[in-house]
């Protein structure tokens, strides 16, 4: 893979777990459980941007198989990050 392409999905999930620990620190400070979603939905958010090409590479599956798992983990995490709109 090129390094550029893995610099890039590095940014991605290190952003989404800065996301996340802001959000957990938030819920942990004012007991608030939206942002305990919002934390776990960018969780599934940063999971899904880096493995696409992590099961591409390892399972040997095809893109379009490695794309749809990566559009059902983020789109979980998009489903948490609506649930704590809601609340």
């Amino acid at each position: 893979m090129e390094t550029p392409f893995i610099l890039a999905k590095l940014v991605t999930l290190g952003l989404s777990l800065a996301v996340s620990y802001l959000a957990y620190h938030g819920y942990r400070r004012n007991e608030s459980q939206p942002m305990l979603y919002v934390a776990v939905g960018f969780v599934f958010i940063g999971a899904g941007a880096i493995c696409e090409g992590l099961i591409h590479l390892v399972f040997g599956t095809s893109l379009v198989s490695a794309g749809l798992i990566q559009a059902a983990i983020v789109s979980s995490g998009m489903v948490f990050v609506l649930v704590s709109l809601t609340k």
